[in-house]
């Protein structure tokens, strides 16, 4: 990467249906290793299929995009990189409902190489880390929405990503548990240096960012 770029995008470009609708319009962006960046934009305007882009979701029409070190728009098989690189926090935390806190957060650890005892280890650390250590046994059907994402942000942690790329991860919380997710995410971000890319249409969420990008029709704005 140069200049410590994590993130470098060039001239991304991205449609749906046979081209008729436009997500991505030529977009560059550089993102340092480090940072904690938001993306906003309206619905609509191509901020999370960036972030799916930036995440091996998704894949290219035209452009270049480089994550890590990873050329992804050459990369055939993406499911190691996302594995390895990528930490991803959704706005409905899409945990799965039939397992476990601790089950749920170790689940993207099978593949790595680590003993299940490891993993079982890694997991309860980070479950401690969120403040849900408690209810490493609980089913997420238990617990308040501030929790499940909470659960979300340490299944994300759980195999040491370089970048975490959050969509929405208050949208679907009241104002008290959005404010203490953010906190803990803000914290991350301090104390660990993990890159964190945020998406959000809230500008009072956006400004706890160190940058902000707004994305509009497919276009970056500034």
């Amino acid at each position: 990467m140069n200049n410590g770029n994590i993130v470098e995008i060039k001239d991304l470009k991205k449609g749906y249906d046979k081209g008729r609708i436009i997500a991505l319009n030529g977009i560059n962006i550089n993102i340092k290793k480090g940072e904690f960046v938001s993306i906003i934009g309206p619905s609509g305007s191509g901020k999370s299929t960036l972030l799916n882009m930036i995440g091996a979701l998704d894949t290219a029409d035209r452009g270049l995009i480089s994550v890590a070190g990873n050329n992804l728009t050459e990369k055939k098989d993406l499911s190691d990189f996302r594995s390895k690189e990528i930490g991803f926090i959704f706005q409905l935390h899409n945990l799965i409902p039939n397992l476990t806190v601790l089950e749920n957060v170790i689940i993207p650890m099978y593949g790595t190489g680590l003993k299940g005892h490891e993993m079982v280890s890694r997991a309860i650390e980070l479950i401690k880390y969120v403040k849900l250590h408690d209810k490493a046994n609980r089913n997420p059907t238990e617990l308040s929405g501030g929790e499940r994402q909470r659960v979300a942000i340490a299944r994300a942690l759980a195999n040491n990503p370089s970048i975490i790329l959050a969509d929405e991860p208050t949208g679907s919380l009241d104002s008290k548990n959005g404010q203490m997710i953010l906190q803990r995410l803000k914290e991350l971000h301090e104390k660990e240096n993990v890159t964190l890319i945020m998406v959000t249409h809230d500008l009072k969420v956006a400004d706890m960012a160190q940058r902000t990008i707004e994305v509009l029709d497919g276009k970056v704005q500034n």
